[in-house]
């Protein structure tokens, strides 16, 4: 076996053994710790502005939809006596 042959199988052996995960595993905790430190996060009062508009939205959507069931109803109860 020749040196660059040898080298190339060290280098897949340490890719695919023990250590090799336990590098791989230590890489991903530093991206994401490098990742974690870009993060924004939103402010109170926009997170509370979010929340109102998505519950005056829901309940915008449950009184319409509430009504069309309503009116459907009451139209197959005069189709189908």
């Amino acid at each position: 076996m020749n040196k660059k042959t040898a080298k190339k199988r060290t280098q897949v052996e340490t890719k695919t053994g023990i250590t090799g995960k336990l590098k791989e595993f230590q890489s991903f905790f530093q991206q994401s710790k490098t990742e974690m430190k870009k993060v924004t996060y939103p402010s109170q009062k926009q997170t509370l502005t979010t929340c109102a508009s998505v519950l005056v939205v829901v309940f915008v959507i449950s009184l319409f939809l509430g009504v069309v069931d309503l009116a459907l109803s009451k139209i197959l109860e005069l189709v189908l006596p």
